[in-house]
């Protein structure tokens, strides 16, 4: 951590919009807190909660989908919207943070956090410029939302913004200690986990520059940065956009493959167990396939780990789903053929739902050994991460602008309506009767769920 820079105040246009429960008292930052359950309706990370399941219990059932609002930003949004209380948070390309009313999609306060770096100035990519780009995260022991803004010159910053008027109370430096900023891309999810925010970093489109997957930790005051770095020569990103998912006292993250040479192995293309205190490496997971996959860009990484029962399920480009003991990731339970897959999945009771590259998502029944069924596939493209609610798996068409409601037992169109395109990976953020996407040019939101 090179500085750190507390209380800055950027521009900030606010107005007043419903206050949120009161923040809870800091945990320390040395133990495990017992954090309440996330309030009814409420979306504060990626997937909803930190062990990433994107499940919503308390949507109202699905009736005709229509588009309740679009508002356009200064930029595209290409994490998943967080809600909290009567607030919709958005982050742009543009290194400009939103509040947006959730009922009517006015703007509440936005803070514009710098240049973006554009990217004419990267040695490659395809988002032009890069700002903000992995989903932020609400801390309910700070009152506090965070993000991670490249600006130009390749630096990257977290930032720490008052929910409640959008003034930046934090703001540190959070370059990778290794490499070069610039061949950076920090799109995975922000956790944020016993008074720390951990930050994934992964590599630009086409792989290339001096980069190797990193997991940045810091307290949420900003200081006592610390960071683990995949023991590989280059690559070996992190770039799932669902970013750590927690496990107890642990993240899991699946890291891409790497550079090494003479095929010897170097803890890329695996899932990895970090330790949120120190962030040591303390389980990991590779496949059998692992020389062949590294070799071929079968990256492991593309798809974030999920949980499902005591079980740990990934899949990844190769196209098999392998299903992992939590207590021990090394130990293999069970592995199916589902389809290639990119993004996140989603978990709820025992069905999970894995985003597939080459079609719309397929659905599995786990049961209490691990063992994989095939529930449904469903016969629409969409290639958007799901998420689910009690009666359907909801799924964005990228290319097409399309947000589906499946059902949830057979995969059946419930409903569609267009939201506009959207970024590769989108998906939707579910609240009460709605949900949220981020779009090409801001946030859309849909009513009749």
């Amino acid at each position: 951590m090179r500085w750190v820079w507390i209380g800055l105040v950027l521009s900030v246009a606010a107005c007043t919009a419903t206050p949120p429960p009161p923040p809870l008292p800091a945990p320390s930052a040395t133990t495990n807190a017992v954090v309440a359950p996330v309030p009814m309706g409420d979306w504060q990370t990626f997937n909803r909660t930190n062990q990433r399941d994107g499940a919503q219990p308390d949507l109202a059932p699905v009736s005709t989908l229509s588009l309740a609002w679009h508002t356009k930003l200064d930029g595209a949004v290409y994490g998943q919207p967080l809600i909290v209380g009567a607030l919709v948070l958005a982050a742009t390309q543009s290194d400009t943070v939103y509040a947006l009313d959730a009922v009517t999609g006015k703007i509440r306060w936005q803070t514009h956090l710098g240049t973006p770096m554009p990217r004419k100035g990267l040695p490659c990519g395809d988002i032009d410029p890069v700002g903000i780009i992995g989903t932020m995260a609400y801390d309910r022991f700070t009152g506090r939302v965070f993000a991670v803004a490249e600006t130009a010159g390749g630096s990257h910053t977290l930032v720490g913004l008052d929910l409640d008027t959008g003034t930046v109370e934090v703001r540190a430096n959070v370059d990778a200690p290794k490499g070069d900023t610039t061949a950076y891309l920090q799109a995975g999810a922000l956790t944020v986990a016993d008074g720390r925010v951990f930050i994934p970093y992964g590599g630009l489109a086409g792989d290339c520059g001096n980069y190797v997957g990193t997991v940045l930790s810091i307290r949420t005051d900003g200081t006592d940065a610390h960071s683990y770095t995949v023991p590989t020569r280059r690559k070996g990103g992190f770039d799932g956009p669902a970013g750590g998912v927690q496990d107890n006292s642990r993240l899991l993250y699946a890291a891409a493959g790497g550079a090494s040479t003479g095929g010897e192995y170097d803890d890329s293309d695996s899932v990895l167990a970090l330790a949120t205190e120190k962030l040591n490496r303390i389980d990991i997971f590779t496949p059998p396939t692992w020389g062949e996959d590294n070799g071929h860009h079968f990256d492991l990484g593309a798809t974030s780990p999920a949980m499902i029962g005591s079980h740990v399920a990934v899949t990844g480009i190769r196209g098999i789903t392998y299903v992992l003991d939590q207590s021990d990731l090394s130990h293999v339970t069970s592995q199916l053929n589902t389809c290639p897959s990119q993004g996140a999945p989603a978990a709820l009771d025992n069905l999970l739902v894995i985003p597939c590259a080459n079609g719309g998502p397929k659905a599995f029944i786990a049961d209490n050994a691990g063992q994989l069924t095939p529930r449904w596939a469903a016969a629409v493209t969409a290639t958007g991460s799901p998420t689910v609610s009690f009666d359907s798996v909801w799924v964005v068409d990228p290319a097409g602008g399309i947000l589906y409601a499946l059902d949830i037992g057979k995969g059946t169109v419930r409903g569609q309506v267009q939201i506009g395109p959207a970024p590769d990976y989108a998906s939707a953020s579910l609240s009460k009767d709605h949900a949220y996407v981020g779009v090409m040019d801001g946030v859309s939101a849909v009513a009749g769920a």
